[in-house]
Order: C-alpha cells, then sequence, then structure tokens
C-alpha cells in the first residue's frame, strides 16, 4: 500500500496543474493569478507527500561537543531552527526548519517527526534561503585553481552579468585561558570572489576588485567618491553596489 502512495500525489499534483492551465486560459492577462496558482499547487504537493518527499534522503546530523564555545552556525547568533527556502534535487521546498552549519559546510533539516535532524546531500543542493541570504552551490574546476575558491556554498552578495560570492567558514581554536585551563571555540572567517565571465577572482580589498573590472575602473573610481562609498567599513555592502552599478554601464 506504501508504494502507491508517491504515484497517487503525482497524480493528484498532475491534475491539480491541469486544472490550474484550464483556470489560466480564462485568465491568460492575469500573470499573478497564475503565478499564486502555481505556487499553491506545488505547496499543496509538498504536503500531500509528506514523509515520501526527496528532501527526506540525507545523513544523520551529530551535534558538537558541548564544551566548544560558540556556534558552528550561520548566522553568529543562529541557535535554533529558523525557516527558509532550498532548491533540492531540482524541486523547489519552502517554510524548511532549517539550519546551516558552516564549519562542515553542511545544510541541516528537521525530519518530519519534529524529532530527528539531518543533512542535505551537497551534490543536490542547487541554491537555498536563510536569515535573509541567499546561498548557491559552486562547483570548483581546474580553471579556477588560482583563484582558490573551492567546491561548497557561497552567500550570494550580488547576482547579475558578474558576481560577488561571500565564503562563510568556521575554525575550531584552542588556547590556554588564565588559569591554564584548555579552552575549545569556534572562529569565523569570510572570503571574497568576484565571478567575471566564467573565472572566478580572490578579492580582499578595493584595488583587487577594481582591478578585475579593469576595464571601468576610473569610472568606478569616480562613483565610489560621487556615492561616499566606505569599502573598509563595509566591504560587503560596497562589493554588492559597486557590481551593481557595473552591470548597469554599457561594454
Amino acid at each position: 500500500m506504501k508504494k502507491c502512495i508517491p504515484k497517487l500525489c503525482v497524480l493528484c499534483f498532475l491534475s491539480t496543474i491541469c486544472i490550474g492551465k484550464s483556470f489560466g486560459q480564462e485568465a491568460q492577462n492575469d500573470s499573478t493569478y497564475l503565478k499564486n496558482m502555481l505556487a499553491q499547487t506545488v505547496s499543496n504537493f509538498n504536503k500531500s507527500i509528506g514523509q515520501q518527499s526527496r528532501l527526506y534522503n540525507g545523513a544523520e546530523y551529530q551535534l558538537y561537543d558541548r564544551t566548544i564555545k560558540g556556534t558552528a552556525l550561520f548566522p553568529l547568533d543562529a541557535e535554533t531552527w529558523e525557516l527558509g527556502q532550498v532548491n533540492y534535487d531540482g524541486i523547489f521546498y519552502k517554510d524548511v526548519p532549517m539550519m546551516y552549519d558552516i564549519y562542515k559546510d553542511v545544510v541541516v533539516v528537521l525530519l518530519y517527526n519534529k524529532f530527528s535532524m539531518y543533512t542535505l546531500l551537497d551534490e543536490r543542493v542547487h541554491d537555498f534561503n536563510l536569515s535573509g541570504h541567499h546561498f548557491v552551490r559552486v562547483e570548483a574546476d581546474s580553471l579556477n585553481s588560482r583563484s582558490g575558491i573551492g567546491t561548497g556554498f557561497y552567500d550570494e552578495l550580488y547576482g547579475g552579468k558578474i558576481e560577488v560570492l561571500a565564503k562563510r567558514t568556521k575554525t575550531i581554536q584552542n588556547s590556554t585561558n588564565v588559569t591554564a585551563n584548555l579552552e575549545t571555540y569556534f572562529i569565523e572567517k569570510n572570503d571574497y570572489y568576484l565571478r567575471k565571465g566564467n573565472a572566478y577572482y580572490s578579492v580582499g580589498s578595493q584595488s583587487s576588485f577594481l582591478n578585475v573590472l579593469k576595464d571601468k575602473k576610473k569610472i568606478l573610481q569616480q562613483y565610489i567618491k560621487d556615492n561616499n562609498i566606505k569599502f573598509r567599513k563595509d566591504p560587503e555592502g560596497a562589493m554588492a553596489n559597486i557590481a551593481a552599478y557595473y552591470d548597469t554601464l554599457p561594454n
């Protein structure tokens, strides 16, 4: 009987889409109606398929030793589950209880039983949204080995003709306190990359960022001056701002 559940859900899903199409023919000019209809259809499908969802096929997530200070999660103040969206195995899921472990670089999801935790299979995650950030998966290749970029999830600060990415990582460090006791804690680090064409470039300063965009360097320098952009004060905001302006310039 259980084997029939996915087939039944798929039939219901396809039937709902057909109904949505028939309504759409009567309101061809109402694109908002069609988008809402499709969103509701997908939502209903995800709810109806329940435990049979492709989303539930990762490995169990193991918690860290409680003596380690801080958290492995992003953002820094993350302590528990937050609803997010994920494009997994070609299917978009919304309102998913999620956490992002940047030490292990894995997306953690709460199982349908509201108790078990597991990690999504990295290669099946195309992108996800969490805590106001959009993360995309990058598959590194030999062409970009010099940039230092590796395969994993990157925070997309700006995505257009060019792309600005932040790699959020954490390491575990040990130190001895004033009482000679050993302490273990998480340390966060951010690295930045600029994609232009099919190549990625490591950028850590305003000069290195502008050197990648040297074809419009003088124009960008004037834009930075006119808009009082402070790279050192807010590098992520500055890079996103400059990249967005660069995309508006004629070739």
